[in-house]
């Protein structure tokens, strides 16, 4: 199926997640479409993102600030900030598994919504928030569990695409900053990519001069969904 085919909506606006004053919409597949990995590849080339099992785009009528992005993976060249991140966390373990639930994911991922987004509408997740939101049916997902010993300390949500991966969530402790396991994280994906003879890593989202989004550009080289096609950027 060509996702030029592809029967498209867009849902109701709603508070934005990153601009107190706006308001947001997507563009999403019609939704009784059933999604399947085929469909998920074609899509996410085009810009969409996945959460649970929907696929959205980003489509407000006064605002296109929210920008796919994606790295080349073997193009990519540490900075040496992400060095030094790469040797703080050499002692930690690294296994991939599909993705699922268990009540040590859970409490991980509880701790680290309570403490990051304490005054937002995630905090306090339910158990079907975190079955609901990290993984679904028909994706292909896998966690990458990073542990200290054998004391888990971070998962990499990463979904498994024909030409690359998907940078879904992540999570982790809270306790360890020091360890800047959000970037760490984001490298071990890149490792993963390479392993598999995979060519990018998708990063959701890119907003300019967003605080929450800063470090997205510290991954280069960054490519940008702009105008229907993707340009390699020097953000």
């Amino acid at each position: 199926m060509n996702t030029r085919h592809l029967q498209l909506y867009i849902t109701a606006e709603s508070p934005c997640s990153y601009f107190e004053s706006r308001l947001s919409s997507n563009l999403i597949p019609a939704p009784e479409l059933p999604l399947n990995m085929p469909i998920y590849n074609q899509l996410i080339q085009h810009g969409f993102r996945r959460s649970g099992r929907h696929c959205y785009r980003p489509h407000c009528k006064q605002c296109q600030a929210c920008i796919a992005c994606r790295l080349v993976v073997n193009d990519f060249v540490c900075s040496r900030s992400q060095r030094r991140c790469l040797k703080t966390n050499q002692d930690l373990t690294l296994t991939v598994v599909n993705a699922g639930f268990s009540d040590e994911y859970f409490e991980l991922y509880r701790r680290y919504l309570n403490s990051r987004h304490s005054d937002g509408s995630m905090a306090n997740p339910s158990v079907t928030d975190f079955k609901q939101f990290l993984y679904s049916s028909w994706s292909d997902t896998h966690f990458l569990e990073l542990r200290l010993n054998k004391q888990l300390i971070a998962v990499a949500v990463t979904d498994i695409l024909s030409d690359g991966l998907s940078a879904v969530y992540s999570f982790f402790e809270p306790e360890m900053q020091n360890r800047s396991l959000g970037t760490y994280c984001i490298l071990k994906q890149i490792d993963y990519a390479k392993q598999r003879g995979l060519r990018y890593l998708y990063l959701g989202y890119w907003i300019k001069n967003h605080n929450k989004m800063h470090y997205k550009k510290n991954f280069k080289p960054l490519q940008l969904y702009l105008d229907d096609q993707w340009l390699l950027t020097r953000q």
